[in-house]
């Protein structure tokens, strides 16, 4: 399911409006960490903004004794797994982890879970049978943007791929997405795939260096944090501007506002909200308080189109990305859809 930013199914409550949380006996002791693999974009950002503010607010309030964030310098799976064995050694209750690898990081996890620690994975996701996951339909969501462009390009054309960081869940699902989406639209056709790394400066890089190799392209299909970068590799070879999906970041959204009102540039912007690490801590807090929460959980990912991209850009911070947090009640929202009571 989609949901527009300005009209998310969800009754979101900002971490400002989050009530005292002292009651929470059971929890009030618990140490939370969060283990995130790579920092190297606005979208990450984002996300770790997000957690140090509703974490921050959590741990004054009394719901948890401490929230703190560890982030790995490369993007490695050993270097996590290594990370996430000294969060055992350093006595944490649970740990919140945006996952290098969906399986590389499995044996660590499970001597967590071994070892008594909750483990609640989202963005990047593991699969070990102990620890818990959140995502959105990452696949759909590469699937919808061949859609849109189908409705917006019946005759098709040549497409381009950005993809994110090799080897990670979200990139590999968001790709088979796209690429399914095109096996169902036959009148387009990927000439081209790039990683992009979700960055705007790698993003741009490639793309400068692929298109001199490429025929004429009407779209670009990506992950998030690369449309930008698209745009001005395209703008300095001289190409025709394509239809290139975004990925909610401000720069993206700036950028397609002065095209929309120079030309009526028109495109759709898509991503997973950075606050869903926020999600991920009140499902952990739960966890902790004896709460029965189903193994998998989904949330929907945030998308704008033509008609709300101004007020969207203009709530969304410079620099940053569209975003949503997440409150308690919110979490227990989801974990009674998952449950569905």
């Amino acid at each position: 399911m989609t949901v527009r930013v300005s009209s998310l199914a969800l009754a979101l409550i900002t971490a400002t409006a989050l009530t005292p949380l002292a009651a929470l006996a059971d929890t009030a002791d618990k140490r939370i960490a969060l283990s995130n693999n790579y920092a190297g974009n606005s979208w990450r950002q984002a996300m770790l903004q997000s957690w140090d503010k509703v974490t921050s607010a959590a741990v004054q309030d009394g719901a948890v004794a401490a929230a703190d964030a560890f982030t790995t310098a490369e993007n490695q799976v050993t270097e996590q797994a290594a990370q996430i064995q000294n969060l055992i050694l350093q006595g944490y209750d649970a740990i919140v982890i945006n996952a290098a690898s969906p399986e590389g990081l499995n044996g660590a996890v499970q001597e967590a879970c071994d070892a008594g620690l909750t483990v609640v994975s989202f963005d990047g996701i593991v699969t070990a049978d102990c620890a818990w996951r959140i995502a959105v339909d990452f696949k759909k969501m590469g699937k919808d943007e061949v859609t849109y462009l189908a409705e917006k390009l019946p005759d098709g054309g040549n497409l381009l791929e950005i993809r994110g960081l090799a080897g990670v869940f979200v990139d590999d699902e968001i790709s088979a997405g796209i690429h399914e989406g095109v096996s169902e639209n036959p009148q387009f056709k990927i000439v081209g795939s790039v990683h992009g790394d979700w960055a705007q400066d790698v993003a741009q890089k490639a793309v400068a260096g692929i298109l001199p190799s490429l025929p004429e392209v009407v779209g670009v299909v990506t992950q998030g944090g690369d449309g930008y970068g698209a745009a001005q590799a395209f703008k300095a070879a001289g190409r025709d501007m394509p239809i290139i999906v975004m990925g909610n970041r401000q720069d993206e959204l700036a950028w397609w506002k002065e095209q929309k009102d120079a030309n009526g540039y028109e495109t759709m912007s898509v991503s997973i909200a950075p606050g869903v690490s926020t999600l991920a801590f009140w499902v952990a807090q739960q966890i902790l308080d004896g709460a029965d929460v189903p193994k998998d959980l989904t949330v929907p990912f945030l998308r704008i189109d033509q008609d709300n991209l101004e007020e969207n850009l203009e709530t969304t911070q410079k620099g940053g990305v569209a975003n949503v947090e997440y409150a308690l009640d919110d979490a227990k929202k989801v974990i009674a859809e998952a449950k569905g009571d």
